[in-house]
């Protein structure tokens, strides 16, 4: 896997996804948002990723929306560029991997946007969010935002256009622990290395359930998290972790004694 505007990692089952145009704060270009695509796309069906780790860095995220390429486009000729972006967000947003967000400067509108296709955000003390389409007469992405935060917080992020700081996205649930500068990514690696060490089905399963159960009732949720539980409950890899987890307490009570 070679791109120009990104670097790929693969250890320990963990693929760490790095933006790489921090001459630009990381914007997002044409050409980023299509390796974005390949990338992620290529990820899904990567049998050595069982984790994915997606971030600008220690300093950056993205600020966003390359304007300089922005600037170019008018109202009849911007399809292509729209689906560039939406392409790239379902790319993360669906891919078979839990994906993790290491935010360590500012995601802002379309950067925020790919922070929002992840499924769990850690962010360091340096990092800053807002949603700043509405003042550039662009209209927002509100979902998922509001399954995140919840409908009322994400409308007011989305018309206001604020910029929030790392304490008041994790006070606000969009991201889930703040790291002091400089420990964002190794703390944000050892988390991913520990959850890779988990049954890639199942981690995919969880995934996918946790996407799905949002658009049923709650009897048909129950019905849908009952068969998966099924599905797994006393099988090989069920019994083998089992095992490892009886032994490792065991010898944790006998070095106490």
């Amino acid at each position: 896997m070679s791109y120009k505007y990104l670097l790929v990692d693969i250890a320990e089952k963990v693929a760490t996804v790095t933006i790489n145009r921090p001459d630009k704060g990381n914007a997002l270009a044409p050409d980023v948002l299509l390796e974005l695509t390949a990338l992620f796309s290529e990820l899904g069906a990567h049998n050595e990723a069982n984790v994915i780790v997606f971030t600008g860095g220690e300093k950056y995220f993205s600020a966003g929306f390359d304007l300089a390429e922005i600037r170019k486009l008018e109202k009849v000729s911007n399809e292509a560029y729209t689906e560039l972006f939406h392409r790239a967000y379902r790319s993360i947003l669906f891919c078979e991997q839990p994906v993790i967000c290491a935010v360590g400067g500012a995601a802002i509108a379309g950067g925020f946007d790919l922070t929002m296709m992840c499924d769990i955000r850690y962010a360091s003390t340096r990092a800053k969010f807002g949603q700043r389409e509405i003042a550039l007469s662009l209209t927002p992405i509100m979902d998922p935002l509001w399954r995140i935060i919840g409908l009322g917080r994400a409308r007011e992020v989305a018309l206001t256009g604020r910029i929030y700081d790392a304490d008041e996205a994790e006070r606000m649930g969009y991201v889930s622990k703040v790291f002091a500068e400089g420990e964002l990514l190794s703390s944000v690696e050892a988390i991913a290395k520990e959850m890779a060490t988990y049954d890639r089905r199942c981690l995919a399963e969880t995934k996918r359930l946790s996407n799905q159960v949002l658009s049923q009732d709650l009897d048909s949720a129950m019905r849908v998290q009952e068969w998966l539980f099924r599905t797994y409950i006393g099988s090989e890899d069920n019994h083998e972790r089992i095992d490892a987890l009886q032994k490792q307490l065991a010898e944790a009570r006998k070095s106490r004694n």
